[in-house]
């Protein structure tokens, strides 16, 4: 299936779950978790208030369409979030994605694994953070000035604090579990 079937495709699924265009074959999404939900809106709004607060022009979106560059006609993927400093348009792909995100879950790992890969080849992309579900760790990969990705992701642990520059934000890695079941007690 081409970018464009896959666009105008109506898979006939009432259940309203998202779909994947991997190349060429679309792919249903399995539902998250309770903590990948919670991760996901959390870490949403936390995004969401640092950039108005900053009067950024940037805006986050869930479920972001991004077409990789590489095979962009057969593939269109769906991270957990993105951040775009494009204004809003009336496309089903994110203009200009900055930061995508993605969490991490047993059952999707390895997929997800091979989405954060195809993120690296979308020009716009500064940043990618994958945030573990099942306990309290993240990886980010923050591109290189001259333009590379790092061969290995910069792993942040329950201390460290999640820095993602290109928006100028910055929150400690446990401020973003915090509504979940490893949410450390107050």
């Amino acid at each position: 299936m081409t970018l464009d079937e896959f666009l105008a495709w109506d898979p006939g699924d009432p259940s309203g779950r998202t779909w994947q265009l991997i190349d060429g074959e679309p792919v249903a999404m399995a539902p998250g978790s309770d903590a990948h939900g919670a991760i996901q809106s959390e870490l949403a709004r936390l995004l969401g208030n640092h950039l108005l607060e900053q009067r950024s022009p940037c805006r986050v979106v869930t479920e972001p369409g991004i077409v990789p560059r590489v095979r962009a006609h057969r593939n269109y993927r769906v991270p957990d979030l993105g951040v775009t400093c494009a204004p809003p348009s009336h496309e089903p792909m994110m203009p200009e994605p900055v930061v995508l995100i993605e969490i991490l879950s047993p059952s999707n790992e390895v997929d997800t694994r091979a989405n954060i890969w195809t993120y690296t080849t979308v020009p716009s992309v500064r940043e990618i953070l994958a945030i573990r579900s099942t306990r309290i760790e993240a990886e980010l990969l923050t591109r290189n000035p001259d333009g590379t990705w790092p061969a290995e992701p910069e792993i942040i642990d329950s201390g460290g604090v999640v820095t993602l520059a290109s928006i100028a934000f910055a929150t400690p890695l446990v401020a973003i579990y915090r509504t979940t079941p490893l949410a450390v007690p107050r």
